[in-house]
C-alpha cells in the first residue's frame, strides 16, 4: 500500500475461510458493533467505511490513506471481538481495490453465500450500507461503489435465474426436515425465535403443510406478531421446557449470546418423550444449541454448516447460473473500478 495512494481496502472473514466457532468469536453485537466503530473513526489513516456484519461473514470495507493502516484494523478487530491475531490471521482475508469491489459484487448477489443465491444477504448488505451512511461514516467512493453494487445485484437477480427456487437458510431448514419425515402436516414444529430468520423459517414450514406451528420468544408480543402470519402459536422462553417435550422438530435462530437450548435443557425434554426422535436446527450464530446435545439418545443436531453441505448437493444443476453470474459482475467491476480509481486519486 503506498501512503501517497489511498486505497479501497476490504479486511474480513467469513464462512469460506472461518470455521463456526471463529465465527462465533468475530460475530458483532451492537455493543461490540459500535466499540468497533468507534476504533475505526478515531483511526488517522482511515476515511470512509462501512461494516457489514452476518451469520456468515465480518468485513469491513473502507478507504485507507496510510500503508499501516490494514495492521490498525486487524489489531481493532482483534481487540473488539477477542479473538487471537493468530485466529484472525488463519481466518480472515483482504482484498484492495479492484478485487474489494468483485468481491462485494459477488456478496450481494449471492454467489458468495453459503447457501449459493440465497435472496437474504442483499437486505443485509443494503442496511450495513444505510447504517454507515446515516452515520456519515461513508464518502464519494464508498457511497458509488455501494450504488454499483445494488444495481449489479439487482441485474443478477432479474436477468438470471441464480436465486430460482427462493433459496433460503430457511427453506433449506425445511427441505431437510421433509426429508427426514416426509408429510409434515403431522409433524410438531417449534421456532424459537421471532426475529426475520424465524418468520421465514415458521412460514416456510407452513408453505410446505406444517399445520402445527409455535412461535417462541423472549417478548412474547414479538411471538404473537409471528404466530399470526404463520397461522400457529405463541409462547415465551419460559415455555421451553414443555414445548420441546411435545416437538418433532425445533428450528432456533435468537439473537441470545449463549445457547438458548442448553444439553441439560434438552436431556430433561427428552425424559419426558416416548422414545420419539427431535430434530434440533440451530441457524444461529452464535448458536443457539449446545452441540453436546447431539451426544442424547434419538436427539440430532444440524447446525448452519451442515445446512450449507446439503444445499451444496443442489447447486450442481445452477452451476452454469454461476458461472453466466460471474461473468456479468466481472465486466461490471472492470466498469466500475477505472471511476473508483479517479475518486481515490482525487485531492480531498
Amino acid at each position: 500500500m503506498e501512503s501517497s495512494t489511498p486505497v479501497l481496502f476490504l479486511l474480513g472473514a467469513s464462512h469460506r475461510t472461518a470455521s463456526l466457532v471463529v465465527r462465533e468469536k468475530l460475530s458483532l453485537d451492537a455493543t461490540r458493533a459500535a466499540a468497533l466503530a468507534a476504533k475505526l473513526r478515531a483511526m488517522p489513516g482511515v476515511k470512509e467505511f462501512t461494516l457489514l456484519n452476518t451469520c456468515n461473514r465480518v468485513e469491513l470495507y473502507g478507504v485507507a490513506h496510510t500503508p499501516d493502516t490494514l495492521a490498525a484494523l486487524h489489531a481493532a478487530l482483534c481487540e473488539t471481538t477477542g479473538c487471537t491475531p493468530e485466529e484472525l490471521n488463519g481466518a480472515g482475508f483482504t482484498r484492495h481495490n479492484h478485487e474489494a469491489i468483485a468481491h462485494l459484487f459477488s456478496v450481494a448477489s449471492g454467489l458468495d453465500s453459503q447457501i449459493v443465491g440465497e435472496t437474504e444477504i442483499l437486505g443485509q448488505v443494503k442496511q450495513a450500507y444505510d447504517a454507515a451512511l446515516a452515520a456519515h461514516w461513508t464518502g464519494p467512493v464508498l457511497n458509488r461503489v455501494f450504488q454499483k453494487t445494488f444495481q449489479a445485484a439487482k441485474h443478477i437477480r432479474t436477468h438470471t435465474g441464480i436465486g430460482a427456487g427462493q433459496i433460503s437458510i430457511a427453506t433449506v431448514a425445511v427441505d431437510l426436515a421433509g426429508r427426514i419425515f416426509g408429510e409434515l402436516t403431522t409433524t410438531q414444529v417449534l421456532v424459537v425465535g421471532s426475529g426475520d430468520i424465524g418468520l421465514k423459517t415458521a412460514q416456510a414450514f407452513q408453505s410446505r403443510g406444517a399445520t402445527s406451528i409455535t412461535v417462541a420468544s423472549r417478548t412474547l408480543s414479538n411471538a404473537e406478531a409471528a404466530a399470526a402470519q404463520t397461522g400457529g402459536w405463541a409462547a415465551s422462553l419460559a415455555e421451553l421446557p414443555e414445548l420441546l417435550a411435545a416437538a418433532d422438530i425445533v428450528a432456533s435462530s435468537t439473537s441470545a449470546p449463549d445457547f438458548v437450548l442448553t444439553k441439560e435443557l434438552v436431556a430433561a425434554a427428552m425424559k419426558r418423550r416416548a422414545a420419539r426422535p427431535l430434530f434440533l436446527v440451530d441457524l444461529a450464530l452464535p448458536r443457539d444449541v449446545d452441540p453436546a446435545a447431539a451426544e442424547l439418545a434419538n436427539v440430532f443436531v444440524y447446525n448452519l454448516d451442515d445446512l450449507a453441505k446439503i444445499a451444496e448437493a443442489n447447486l450442481a444443476q445452477r452451476e452454469a447460473e454461476v458461472a453466466r453470474c460471474r461473468a456479468i459482475l466481472a465486466e461490471r467491476t472492470a466498469a466500475l473500478w477505472p471511476q473508483v480509481a479517479q475518486s481515490l486519486n482525487r485531492p480531498g
